[in-house]
């Protein structure tokens, strides 16, 4: 593999872990509260 393709790997690989990650620290840090969820079907479907 070229140098530019391994760098293009490593970018793509950063973006979608870190995003994973970002995303969980975020859902930890402030969690679903169900209590919040709407119970009844919306009206539209």
């Amino acid at each position: 593999m070229t140098p530019i393709a391994i760098t293009m790997l490593v970018i793509a690989l950063l973006t979608i872990w870190g995003g994973l990650a970002l995303s969980l620290v975020n859902l930890s840090r402030h969690p679903e509260d169900e209590g919040q969820l709407p119970e009844d079907i919306a009206p539209e479907l």
